[in-house]
């Protein structure tokens, strides 16, 4: 029985085409609330089954029907954490949106778990009666989300990554969870693009505009 790949919080699709080109398949199922979001993930996934329904209307057990799942792919809404929020008050059921991955972890029990979100996420702590979070409180819920995580059998590693460092034009980090239960160990990627030697040179978004498409100037 073929293992399932899940990508929740499907946004228009682009976790999914890396997924795709990882393991040369598909993605079997995707989840997103937006409309718009999953016309376009139909769009470029159109082999993908797809969900337009919250994800905590999403019942694991009614989308696996009992098969098992490889992945389980997350990138919960991250402006609740970015510092480009500054000090705005926040929301705290988009900052919850990550315990469904706990959810899915006791119901279904994928193998393994990726979650990307801002590097902030790893300050998730509660929130003050003005909606905003509290200084010395900063960790707590990202250490209690890992901790129920490890408590259902999983190990959990993280890590601070710049997709510039694999080949794609961007400097921006990114905060990457990883965790598994299936007994084999948690393996990052080796940069492939830099300045050191046997690396290949950066990439600029430069060179992924087409230059010949007429375009009136934002300035």
């Amino acid at each position: 029985m073929r293992e399932l790949v899940i990508d929740s919080f499907a946004g228009g699709g682009g976790a999914s085409l890396g997924i795709e080109a990882a393991i040369g398949r598909p993605v079997d199922y995707a989840i997103n609330h937006d409309p718009e979001a999953v016309a376009m993930h139909i769009a470029n996934h159109p082999e993908t089954i797809h969900f337009t329904q919250d994800i905590w209307a999403v019942k694991p057990h009614e989308v696996t029907k009992g098969r098992p799942v490889a992945l389980f792919w997350a990138s919960p809404d991250c402006k609740h954490f970015s510092k480009a929020k500054g000090g705005k008050p926040v929301e705290k059921g988009i900052r919850d949106l990550a315990w469904v991955v706990v959810e899915w972890a006791r119901a279904v029990r994928p193998r393994v778990i990726m979650l990307e979100n801002v590097e902030e996420f790893r300050t998730w702590g509660p929130l003050g009666d003005d909606n905003l979070p509290i200084r010395d409180r900063k960790g707590e819920t990202f250490n209690e989300w890992v901790s129920q995580l490890r408590a259902l059998g999983y190990e959990v590693e993280w890590r601070e990554l710049r997709a510039c460092d694999y080949g794609a034009p961007t400097i921006r980090k990114r905060l990457f969870v990883i965790a598994r239960c299936d007994g084999e160990r948690i393996r990052w990627p080796l940069p492939t693009h830099g300045k050191g030697l046997g690396l290949l040179p950066y990439r600029t978004a430069a060179e992924c505009i087409d230059w010949s498409i007429p375009c009136p100037s934002i300035f």
